[in-house]
């Protein structure tokens, strides 16, 4: 090989890779989290629907916990469908995050890794926080929206903090 083959790509090429490589990561871990977030509100895909997540939150020690069963699939669902899009990233990748770390919570003591451990909550939390901190690259609808057009690792740090936040308070409501 010689050294001109050996150099770096180009830079247009290499945003281009990543930007793809962004939209995947965001398909999967979004598409993931909002067909969740269905099972929660609608009981799509096998899932307790309103009724049956809210005996679960009701067992997990939430207080309203069909109001619990609501927000929780609202915000896997929105926050979800926020990732795919790429719209409003930071805080999608917040709101995700944040509903994984009650998930987390609620399910810790099983051990690290399945069926009763917490490894799929962990690595989709951690991808959501990647996404908040990243942006979504250029593909996404964040990049047509004036005043969202650059991302900015403090939007991405401030919006984990919320989530994180409210994740707190959330479970400090937990009986």
């Amino acid at each position: 090989m010689t050294a001109t083959q050996l150099r770096e790509p180009r830079s247009s090429d290499a945003t281009h890779t990543y930007d793809v490589g962004l939209l995947v990561l965001r398909l999967a871990l979004g598409l993931t989290i909002a067909a969740h977030g269905a099972q929660k509100l609608f009981g799509w895909f096998g899932g307790g629907g309103i009724d049956g997540t809210g005996q679960f939150f009701a067992a997990s020690g939430y207080p309203s916990p069909k109001a619990f069963a609501v927000v929780a699939g609202l915000t896997e669902t929105l926050g979800g469908l926020g990732l795919v899009l790429g719209l409003l990233t930071p805080l999608a990748g917040a709101a995700v995050a944040g509903t994984l770390v009650n998930a987390i919570a609620v399910k810790w003591g099983g051990g690290f890794f399945a069926p009763q451990g917490v490894e799929y909550e962990i690595l989709i939390a951690l991808g959501a926080v990647a996404l908040a901190l990243t942006g979504p690259g250029r593909i996404a609808v964040d990049r047509v929206l004036p005043g969202l057009r650059s991302h900015r690792l403090g939007h991405g740090i401030a919006a984990v903090a919320l989530g994180v936040v409210v994740a707190g308070v959330t479970l400090l409501l937990r009986k």
